[in-house]
């Protein structure tokens, strides 16, 4: 039996026995009435009969035991694959009112599955609890569940050659011709083998093959409607599928089915690569600004011998010159100050002014000699739009850039380009030159500047893209219809005013208690002088608990050299976190046991690092090619997910409280670096820690069990992946409050965290400059202990005024419309013209 644990809702619901039903189980003998109350609740559950005995919760058996008076034991002796558990199974449902399926139900039954069941893309297993449940509310009792099983993959693998089929026969021969050659030459410049290839890291070369891969599919011309029509589950088993079979594998299809899958795949393929071009553009414009800047700083560095205490000198000069007015330059002033050093000094002015055009001089050379390649593909492959009439002069900066490539001029006319929020005032006289001409080369590369900080802000957005996609799409279509539902999702109040009196109210009564209780606080002192207003003194260490090193010493003896691999195989019989990986094929020709194996033994392969070589060279009987196919048809980021959901679930459960205490409802994060190669594209260099990797940034919960986990780059916002973990840990765990270092929070951040109903307690680095707002600037006055930190009034009119905005961004991101990362891009920029309010 399973030791999940039940709420006491579930139990009285799932798992309570009716006046008749405890006159039905109490005619059974004493031995029998445990179990046949189990079946009875079970079937009147779920729709079929208990097969496995571990799927009975312990919680659902007391709970059983507890009516009928009875020792939950007692279940222990009821063998429900005997001859006593089937007559029961048909008494129960003759008391029931259950009838057998018959042909016409049966028919029945097959239209719902391929009208309904098939369209959604759900997995065989949850399509079969489906058909139990239908069955049941019908008061029928379907034929054994391996006929009903066999029904459902049956209709399911039907609806799929048909989906697969119907969109190769709306291709053109053109676009099949062009199919048919990509997987005939797999590696190829467009072959099967390269089209699923990663980008890569930020490079010439890389960018080049990208474009080559998205020109090509654009001129395949696919229909628009095909994700659409295909669906979002099942676009999700078609890409893994395609994505996990190799060239001769796809080749082996029928001629349709294989133009069908590769059709789909390509068309959710567009999208990833059009992403991973921007990704592209957006790293490789950075890197030649981050190089040029690098590059010159270290010539100045070697050039120039930095001239110190050049105010001292300055006063040396000053006296000098007013003690002998008359005197001759070279007589009063070179003893203080030889020519030299004046030298120096007039070259480190002039250095230091100079510094962001000889970065620009640096960056054009690069663009020019080098990256200027890209510029013709990237722009033919490449549709870029804005909702924003701020940045309008961006779009038509490329769109003659795009006019211009054919054409040999070098220098334009300032008249007749745009130049207005396109050129910079640092480069603008790099740019133009005195005669008022625009050098072409130098202007491209400003665009391309000023077209990468849109993007990221989303200011500029590009058409066929996903992540990059148009902002609008961001947001819920139907808020304007559904604007009382989603206040309601969100336990929010409609009213503006309402809104922010309760914020008010809460904050005056804050800022009244803690002026009340700061003088008592001795560990806080607040200062009148400088900048850190605020002064803590440091807590000291708690000491180590009595029992821990006992504790240590006692597990070492039980368990000296325990495997990690035993470890996981035991997790995994505990938990069931085996079933969360699913095939992307067909069919399954392994065993149970052999997939079992052969999946521990690749996520311990891959969650060790050690990788699926190393693994399968320390395994005799199964083979790396064997680990490789495994690996490629069932493991991927979602059943990952769940399997550790799953883990993180059975830990939770199994917790005795007198031990551990209270779950609770609080949660921390925070990030680990880890190193990563640089043909990565994920991988990028980190400020702080030094080093080019990637970030893992990870949820853990007061008992340090891991909720969830997520990748993310080095640059990305910490405060979209703190929303994004608390969202969607797919965990029981309700979070109440996210612990956060300084990283992990800001001013939108702490806007959002409220809107969606948890706190955000962050550990604030900086807390000494920290200043507390006020709800009115006449409460001042009544603050007196908490003055030296006191900043302005709180402007309520326009936080009502954004107030509706806000929350169609928060009902966004909890329906998950869209990311919290795609939300927050949108407050990326100080200087965005039209954008909700920062308080």
């Amino acid at each position: 039996m399973t030791s999940l644990s039940i709420s006491h809702e579930d139990l009285a619901e799932r798992w309570s026995l009716s006046f008749s039903d405890i006159e039905f189980v109490t005619c059974k003998p004493t031995p029998a009435r445990l179990g046949l109350s189990v079946q009875l609740r079970y079937f009147a559950e779920n729709g079929f009969f208990v097969q496995d005995r571990g799927a009975i919760p312990v919680d659902g058996v007391t709970y059983l035991a507890e009516q009928l008076g009875c020792d939950a034991d007692a279940l222990r002796e009821y063998d429900f694959a005997g001859r006593t558990a089937r007559r029961h199974c048909a008494e129960i449902l003759q008391h029931l009112g259950f009838r057998r399926l018959k042909r016409a139900d049966r028919d029945e039954l097959t239209s719902w599955i391929a009208g309904e069941l098939c369209p959604s893309g759900q997995s065989a297993g949850a399509m079969l609890d489906e058909v139990f449940l239908w069955c049941r509310d019908r008061r029928i009792y379907g034929r054994a569940p391996k006929e009903l099983e066999r029904l459902v993959r049956s209709q399911r693998q039907h609806y799929f050659d048909e989906l697969v089929v119907g969109t190769a026969a709306r291709l053109s021969e053109c676009t099949v011709a062009l199919l048919e050659g990509s997987l005939t030459d797999p590696d190829g410049p467009t072959g099967f083998n390269t089209m699923r290839g990663d980008a890569g890291q930020a490079s010439l070369d890389n960018i080049l093959g990208m474009t080559a891969k998205l020109a090509f599919i654009q001129k395949l011309d696919l229909p628009g409607d095909i994700l659409a029509m295909t669906g979002k589950a099942w676009m999700e088993q078609i890409v893994r599928r395609v994505a996990g079979e190799k060239g001769w594998e796809m080749r082996r299809h029928a001629p349709a089915k294989q133009i069908g899958l590769y059709a789909i795949y390509l068309s959710s393929r567009q999208a990833q690569l059009t992403d991973a071009m921007v990704d592209l553009l957006i790293e490789t414009i950075h890197k030649i600004g981050s190089r040029s800047k690098r590059k010159v700083i270290g010539e100045i560095a070697k050039d120039i011998e930095r001239v110190y205490g050049k105010e001292k000198l300055l006063v040396d000069i000053a006296v000098a010159s007013i003690d002998e007015p008359a005197g001759r330059v070279c007589d009063v002033i070179f003893p203080i100050v030889g020519k030299d050093k004046l030298a120096a000094i007039i070259k480190e002015s002039q250095a230091k002014g100079a510094l962001d055009r000889r970065i620009y001089k640096v960056m054009r050379a690069s663009w020019a000699n080098h990256y200027r390649r890209m510029l013709p593909s990237l722009l033919s492959v490449l549709e870029f739009r804005s909702n924003n009439a701020v940045w309008r002069p961006v779009l038509a900066a490329l769109s003659w850039i795009r006019s211009k490539i054919d054409d040999g001029c070098r220098f334009v006319s300032a008249q007749d380009v745009p130049v207005e929020e396109v050129i910079p005032a640092k480069w603008r006289s790099s740019v133009i030159d005195g005669d008022g001409r625009v050098n072409r080369i130098s202007y491209e590369l400003c665009v391309l500047a000023q077209l990468r900080d849109c993007i990221r802000s989303k200011e500029i957005w590009v058409v066929g893209a996903d992540r990059y996609r148009n902002p609008d799409d961001d947001l819920p279509r139907d808020f304007e219809v559904r604007r009382d539902a989603y206040y309601s999702a969100l336990n929010l109040n409609p009213d503006a005013r309402a809104f922010t009196a309760g914020i008010r109210a809460e904050l005056e009564h804050e800022l009244r208690l803690l002026n009340e209780t700061i003088p008592r606080n001795d560990k806080v002192r607040l200062l009148w002088r400088g900048e850190n207003r605020v002064s803590i003194t440091p807590f000291k260490p708690l000491a180590e608990p009595k029992g821990l090193e006992a504790v240590k010493g006692e597990i070492g003896q039980r368990w000296p050299m325990t495997g990690l691999l035993d470890v996981l195989k035991e997790a995994a019989l505990d938990t069931g976190l085996l079933d969360a990986f699913e095939t992307s094929a067909s069919r399954v020709a392994l065993s149970r046991e052999v997939l079992d194996r052969r999946l521990l033994l690749c996520l311990y392969g891959l969650g060790t690092n050690a990788g699926l070589k190393r693994v399968a060279g320390a395994t005799p009987d199964v083979s790396y090619d064997e680990l490789l196919h495994v690996h490629r048809r069932f493991i991927h980021a979602s059943a990952l997910r769940e399997a550790c959901a799953r883990v993180a679930n059975a830990t939770l459960s199994a917790r005795n409280a007198v031990v551990w205490g209270d779950a609770g409802t609080a949660c921390a994060s925070d990030s680990t670096k880890f190193g990563a190669w640089d043909r990565n594209l994920m991988t990028e260099w980190h400020a702080r820690y030094g080093g080019r990797g990637v970030m893992i940034y990870w949820h853990v919960e007061r008992r340090a069990t891991c909720v969830y986990s997520q990748l993310k780059r080095c640059s990305s916002s910490e405060v979209a992946a703190m929303i994004e973990g608390v969202l969607r840990h797919c965990t029981d765990m309700e979070i109440q409050r996210q612990y956060v270092d300084s990283h992990g929070q800001s001013a939108v951040g702490f806007a959002f965290c409220r809107l969606l109903g948890f706190e955000l307690a962050p550990r604030l680095k900086a807390i000494a400059r920290q200043k507390l707002a006020l709800p009115d600037a006449a409460m001042r006055a009544r603050l007196p202990n908490l003055l030296p930190i006191l900043s302005s009034a709180i402007n309520w009119e326009e936080i009502e005024q954004q107030y509706d905005e806000m929350v169609k961004y928060t009902a966004a991101m909890q329906t998950k419309t869209a990311d919290p990362e795609a939300i927050l891009r949108r407050f990326a920029r100080a200087e965005v013209i039209i954008q909700p309010t920062r308080h």
